[in-house]
Order: C-alpha cells, then sequence, then structure tokens
C-alpha cells in the first residue's frame, strides 16, 4: 500500500498554557523540532492548543480548544495521527490512531494509595485507546511495564532534547547573589526533595538558590534551613527567565537536584552543558540519565553523608574533563526526538 502523499497529525500542546514547567518545554520544543524536520516526512502538522498557548506557538497551524471539545472530543475525518503527549492528558478522539507519550508514573511515589489508584486506572484506559506508546526514558518504560497492561503494543523509549539559550549574556540577574552560590530548579513541590538541601551550607559561605514555581512546599525549605542556623542564605526566587536561568548556570560553583521523581531529568543535562559539577540523587530516572557524568547523593539523603560526598565531589571534579561533560549534554537533540517521533507518525498512517 503506498503511503498517501502528507500523513495529517494532530499533537496535544494544551499544557503550554503552564509555563515553567516540563510539560511546557516538552511541547513547545519537540513542536519547534517536528516543524524543522517534518517535510522530510511528508508530514502536515497542527497543534491542539488554548488561547492562552498562541503566544509560545504564534507561528504554526492551530486548534483552539473549544468547551465542546471538553465535553466531546472529535478530530477532523483528515486527520491520520492524534499524538497524546501527556499520559494523563484529556483529549482522545475515537476511532483514530493515537501516539501517547509516558513521561512517569510519579503519582505511584508521590500521591495516597486512594489517589495513586484512581491515576494508575486512567493512565490504563489511556494506554487502552493508544496504538504506539513512547516513553521518555527507560526507566519510565520499566515503571509502566510493571504497572500496567500494553497489550504487546508497540512500545519505544524516545529522550528529551535539550534546546540550549542564545541569548544575549547578561551582566546580573534579578537577583544577585552574594559571593559562591549553589543552583537548583524545578517547580517546589515535596517530590523535588529541596529540603534535604540547607545542610550543604553548613561550614561554609555558600548561598543555595532555588528557582522555580513556588508553593506552600517551601515553608518546609525554610523550616529545614533554620535547623542549621542557614536560612538567610536559602533563597528561593520564584520563577525566571531564560537570561537569568543561564547566568545562574553560568556562575554557580555547582548544581544540585535531589528529586525523588523524575521521568527524565531535563536540568541534568542543562547543568553538564555548562560544564558545571552536578549531584543528584539516585531515585527513578536520575542514574539513567546522569550516568558517570554526575555525583551522587546518598539515597536517604543523610545529611552528613551528604556533606561529605558534596565536598569530595567538588574536589574530585577539577580532575574532570569538561568538554565530556559539555558533548554529553548536546547528545540530547530535540530533534533527533522529533525524527522518531514522525518515524512513528508515518508508520502508523501506513497501517491498516
Amino acid at each position: 500500500m503506498k503511503a498517501k502523499k502528507h500523513t495529517n497529525v494532530l499533537i496535544d500542546c494544551e499544557k503550554v498554557k503552564y509555563p515553567n514547567t516540563g510539560l511546557f518545554s516538552f511541547c513547545t520544543q519537540l513542536a519547534n523540532a517536528i516543524e524543522k524536520v517534518k517535510m522530510e516526512y511528508t508530514i502536515e502538522t497542527q497543534y491542539l492548543i488554548t488561547k492562552k498557548c498562541l503566544k509560545y506557538l504564534p507561528s504554526y497551524t492551530f486548534r483552539i480548544i473549544t468547551l465542546i471539545d471538553k465535553l466531546f472530543f472529535f478530530t477532523n475525518k483528515n486527520t491520520d495521527v492524534f499524538h497524546a503527549t501527556f499520559q494523563l492528558g484529556k483529549f482522545f478522539p475515537r476511532n483514530k490512531k493515537i501516539v501517547l507519550t509516558i513521561h512517569d508514573l510519579n503519582f505511584l511515589y508521590e500521591k495516597s494509595e486512594e489517589k495513586a489508584i484512581k491515576l494508575k486506572k486512567k493512565v490504563q484506559r489511556n494506554i487502552d485507546k493508544a496504538a504506539h506508546l513512547v516513553a521518555i526514558s527507560q526507566f519510565a518504560k520499566e515503571d509502566v511495564l510493571k504497572h500496567l497492561n500494553i497489550a504487546n503494543k508497540p512500545f519505544d523509549v524516545i529522550y528529551n532534547g535539550c534546546s540550549f539559550y542564545e541569548g544575549p549574556t547578561i551582566e546580573q540577574p534579578s537577583y544577585l547573589p552574594k559571593g559562591d552560590f549553589i543552583f537548583s530548579i524545578g517547580t517546589v513541590l515535596p517530590k523535588k526533595n529541596f529540603h534535604v538541601l540547607p545542610t550543604l551550607l553548613l561550614n561554609n559561605n555558600l548561598t543555595l538558590i532555588i528557582a522555580g514555581n513556588k508553593s506552600s512546599y517551601q515553608e518546609v525549605i525554610k523550616e529545614e534551613a533554620k535547623k542549621y542556623g542557614v536560612e538567610n542564605r536559602v533563597k528561593i526566587i520564584g520563577p525566571i527567565n531564560e537570561s537569568d536561568k543561564d547566568w545562574y548556570y553560568r556562575n554557580c560553583l555547582a548544581f544540585v537536584f535531589p528529586s525523588i521523581a523524575e521521568g527524565f531529568g531535563l536540568p541534568v543535562i542543562e547543568a553538564l552543558h555548562y560544564g558545571k559539577p552536578t549531584f543528584i540523587s539516585k531515585h527513578t530516572s536520575l542514574p539513567e540519565i546522569g550516568k558517570d557524568y554526575c555525583y551522587y547523593f546518598d539515597y536517604n539523603f543523610n545529611p552528613e553523608k551528604m556533606r561529605t560526598e558534596f565536598t569530595n565531589g567538588l574536589a574530585h571534579f577539577k580532575q574532570r574533563n569538561i568538554n565530556e561533560l559539555i558533548d554529553y549534554a548536546h547528545s540530547f537533540s530535540w530533534e533527533n526526538a522529533a525524527k522518531q517521533y514522525c518515524e512513528i507518525y508515518q508508520s502508523l498512517a501506513l497501517k491498516k
């Protein structure tokens, strides 16, 4: 059977309405990369978004989500493939070939047992509707295989890419630390585990800067800082723009990321791109992504062990070849990810 002249793909980018999040980055960066490579695959794209998303993806072909879509979601008859970009997404058309990207099953580790069971059932329903599954890490894939039934559906791992800042270098960010500092970034939620970090400020003059959307969890971090008498050197600065983020990565003494629930861990790759000593947890996908290019905190985050690991890591880093870290970071390409997705779109469109 010959392929049609074009494969028409509708891609769910509804989560772009949440800036400064991992799903925002995933959807925008993947969309940008697909637009660059799609003609190699004779693919036509349309992006499912809310009106709030227009300013982030202004030049592409869109379908704006309506109230009717939220009640009864249908696609154009010419749509060959629908890409559901989030395992708990709301939009799954009937009688269409669906690619489902699964980022993680973090709810199994974060939520109450009752809530986790409900979310697990929802992901299973979405898997049942899909024709092809994609995980963003081998860990995420193995987690799905362990907890859910994929019914022998094709299941690939496609690593996220990493886009690097290319704008002007600023002289100082919105918050300018005094002296050396360590940096972390991510939505300020319990799964990010930031409260274990203030212990690293003992017996030194370092400042800890945490950037990202705030929540009530920041009070837990502050209370932990008070235990060590370092509350004045823990700065939770909220969301930041790309130029500020570039400054913090470029100028930090080290990057720290103690998260206990990740499907991938994009900030790890960003930090390695800047050639920084990067300290991460041994939980979920992070060892897979960090490999031997990172240093690892004690699995149980024992404060004394963490301080020792941090000190020893900084000393060891002086002997490292920074170019190896940078080369590794650059191996994570959104263009490569986009090509792999386009190949899946094409193969599904050809199937009866």
